[in-house]
C-alpha cells in the first residue's frame, strides 16, 4: 500500500529485601534535580498546551518511532476513536502498520511536517543516536511553533540516566548522574525536548519492558537461557500493557513539566526471572553463569554496569495508576497462559 494519505505534495541467588523509603513529592516543584547535567531541563509548565475539549474534536496521536511500546498505546486508543499516525522508514514496516489501523507516515521532512500539522497528542519513541535526538533533528522549528497548540507530548526516556547507585533505591528527585554513553544521550534529550517553550512535555523513565514476544520463555524453550551471575545486581522492569495504560492516564489527565519512573514493584536479581521462567515451563534451571567468565555483547555488559531500585510512588499517587503486573512473577503467568490462548 502507498505509505501515508499524509504525505506533503528473575527465583535464585535473591538478594536481600531492602526496604525502600517512602518518597514525598512536591508536584509545584520541577521535576527534575540537577544532576552533573547542571539546571532541570524541565520546569513545570503549567499553563502549557491549549484548554482541552478533545470531545468536540478528533483525536490525532503523532508517534514518532512507533515501535513496541507504541502499538501498545495504540490498542488502547484505536478502539476509542482516536487516529494515530505512526512514522515508519519502510514499505514493508508501512504496510504492518495500516494492517494495524495506523496511518503510516514515511519519515521525511515533508510527511513529518505534513503529519505533526494535524496532530493534537505526540508521543516520542524513537531514541537519540550518535548525532542527538532525531525526531527534533527534523522537527524542532516546527515542534516549536506548535508547542502552544498540543495538548500533551509524551518522551519515553529510560530509567538509565540515574546511573549506577549500587542497588539502592532512585526515584524522580535523584540527581541525573548517567554512567553509559546511552544514559548520557538520554539525559541531553530530556533537556531538548524540555527546552521547548510552551510544549506540554511530559518524560517517562521506562524500566526494562517486557511483554508479548519480549519475555525469557523462547531463550528457555531454546536451551540458551543463561543465569548471568553479579553479586548484588538487580533490575527493575515493566510489562509492556502496564506503560499504556500509564500513558493513557496521562493524555487523560495532562500534568505538563511531569516526570514519571514507569516500572513494577519488584525489582529483582535477573537470574530469579530466568529460573522462574524455567519453573513455569516445568524445564530445567538454566546453570549459572558468573558475569565474569559470561560472553556477553558490549552492549548487553553495559547494562549490568548499573544497578539499581526504582521506585514508581509518584505514577501513582498522581496518575492512579494501579499496575496490572506489579511484579514479574505476574506478569510471566499471564504471558504463558496467554501464549496457550493463541
Amino acid at each position: 500500500m502507498p505509505v501515508a494519505s499524509i504525505s506533503g505534495n528473575a527465583a535464585t541467588n535473591s538478594e536481600p529485601s531492602v526496604r525502600r523509603p517512602t518518597p514525598t513529592f512536591d508536584s509545584t516543584k520541577d521535576a527534575a534535580t540537577p544532576g552533573r547535567f547542571g539546571t532541570e531541563p524541565y520546569p513545570a509548565l503549567a499553563n502549557s498546551g491549549p484548554t482541552p475539549h478533545l470531545k468536540r474534536m478528533t483525536q490525532t496521536l503523532l508517534s514518532l518511532g512507533h515501535g513496541y511500546t507504541a502499538r501498545a498505546l495504540a490498542r488502547r486508543l484505536l478502539p476509542q476513536g482516536w487516529r494515530i499516525l505512526g512514522t515508519t522508514r519502510t514499505p514493508d514496516a508501512a504496510d504492518a502498520l495500516a494492517a494495524m489501523g495506523i496511518e503510516p507516515v514515511l519519515w521525511d521532512q515533508t510527511a513529518l511536517e505534513a503529519a505533526l500539522s494535524q496532530a493534537t497528542h505526540v508521543l516520542v519513541s524513537a531514541g537519540p543516536d550518535e548525532r542527538g535526538d532525531p525526531s527534533l533533528r527534523m522537527l524542532t522549528e516546527q515542534i516549536t511553533q506548535r508547542a502552544r497548540d498540543l495538548y500533551w507530548v509524551g518522551y519515553l526516556s529510560t530509567t538509565g540516566v540515574y546511573g549506577d547507585h549500587h542497588g539502592a533505591w532512585v526515584d524522580e528527585t535523584t540527581p541525573l548522574t548517567p554512567t553509559t554513553e546511552r544514559g548520557i544521550k538520554r539525559v541531553e534529550a530530556e533537556a531538548e525536548w524540555g527546552a521547548i517553550t510552551g510544549l506540554p512535555l511530559h518524560v517517562f523513565r521506562l524500566a526494562g519492558i517486557y511483554g508479548p514476544g519480549r519475555g525469557p520463555f523462547a531463550k528457555v524453550r531454546a536451551g540458551t537461557a543463561r543465569r548471568i551471575i553479579k553479586p548484588g545486581q538487580v533490575f527493575s522492569r515493566i510489562h509492556v500493557d502496564d506503560i499504556a495504560q500509564a500513558l493513557e492516564l496521562s493524555i487523560i489527565s495532562p500534568n505538563p513539566g511531569a516526570v514519571y519512573n514507569l516500572c513494577d514493584d519488584d525489582p529483582a536479581p535477573p537470574q530469579d526471572v530466568i529460573a522462574f521462567a524455567a519453573e513455569l515451563l516445568n524445564m530445567p534451571t538454566p546453570p549459572e553463569i558468573h558475569f565474569d567468565k559470561a560472553d556477553l555483547s558490549p552492549m548487553a555488559r553495559s547494562f549490568y554496569a548499573e544497578s539499581k531500585r526504582v521506585a514508581n510512588d509518584r505514577a501513582k499517587a498522581e496518575l492512579g495508576l494501579e499496575l496490572l503486573y506489579p511484579d514479574y512473577q505476574t506478569g510471566l503467568r499471564a504471558l504463558l497462559t496467554a501464549e496457550g490462548k493463541s
